[in-house]
């Protein structure tokens, strides 16, 4: 039987703070998800979800039916107007909105292989472009995300939407400092996988089509306004950067690292088609850069 909501009760408000306040979602360990494809995800991947909160005063969709019947937590039955609130809409309330726990932030959660490709955002200022770049990884075959220093948060509900669901599917980890990814990195090369850090940077030390993304990699992506700082600056391997004309000086970061995973996707699969074509290598080329592999397509 579910329980109903039709006052700003006390676990209304919680659950308000939880859409903007950090240190709240942080000590209860939960965000708000709303949308079909976000909540089918997170129930798909595995996510703890605490809570189903709907509509009470209307029929539901088959799809919020078959999840309320099948999604064994508690339910709450809620007001529109309220329901609205949580929903961050003035208008209409969402249908469905689901309280998800989450993950520690544990580098262990992104697995790494001889084809690892990984995602660094350090110092991310706007929750947004977090959530995008979660979307352009998942998209594009990353394998994980690491949001680096003092940044904006992961669970902010304008980054859990602006991925729209690929949250679900992809690691993404928070950590405080450089120093957990580089004893992370020293493990991962440890135990036999290379991995290379790819810093992007306007003076790269070559255009973005010309490194070899095929390679185990983690990219590193700078801060929207000031770049990498600069401790990642020294520990990358090499830096790229993304060939434009035009009057534009720079590129929003996310639409610069999707750019990026977009060549680093295309390498492998033109990588893959020629092995699945072929056993015989090709013949050998210049490498126009540093860490160029001489059978770049």
């Amino acid at each position: 039987m579910a329980q109903r909501i039709t006052s700003r009760n006390a676990r209304f408000q919680q659950w308000q703070a939880l859409l903007t306040n950090r240190s709240k979602r942080q000590r209860a360990g939960e965000f708000l998800v709303q949308g079909v494809r976000p909540i089918s995800l997170a129930v798909e991947y595995g996510w703890p979800v605490r809570a189903l909160i709907f509509d009470g005063s209307r029929s539901l969709s088959r799809w919020a039916q078959e999840l309320l019947r099948t999604v064994q937590t508690e339910q709450i039955a809620m007001a529109p107007d309220l329901l609205a609130e949580l929903g961050e809409k003035n208008e209409s309330a969402p249908e469905v909105i689901a309280v998800v726990g989450m993950p520690a932030d544990d580098l262990g959660r992104i697995a790494v292989g001889d084809d690892f490709l990984g995602v660094l955002f350090d110092r991310p200022a706007s929750p947004g472009n977090i959530g995008s770049i979660i979307r352009s990884a998942d998209a594009f075959g990353a394998h994980g995300l690491i949001v680096a220093g003092h940044a904006a948060d992961v669970y902010d509900s304008k980054s859990v939407r602006a991925s729209t669901g690929s949250l679900f599917a992809l690691p993404a980890v928070r950590v405080p400092s450089p120093r957990e990814v580089t004893d992370w990195v020293a493990v991962q090369r440890a135990s036999g996988r290379p991995l290379v850090l790819v810093g992007t940077d306007e003076h790269g030390d070559c255009d973005v089509f010309d490194f070899d993304f095929t390679q185990p990699l983690l990219l590193l992506v700078g801060n929207e306004t000031s770049g990498l700082s600069n401790t990642w600056r020294e520990l990358c391997d090499y830096t790229v950067s993304i060939p434009m004309t035009g009057a534009a000086s720079s590129l929003n970061a996310a639409n610069a690292s999707t750019a990026i995973l977009y060549e680093a996707a295309r390498q492998r699969i033109a990588a893959r088609n020629r092995s699945l074509r072929s056993t015989t290598p090709p013949s050998p080329t210049a490498a126009p850069c540093p860490g160029s592999s001489p059978s770049l397509p």
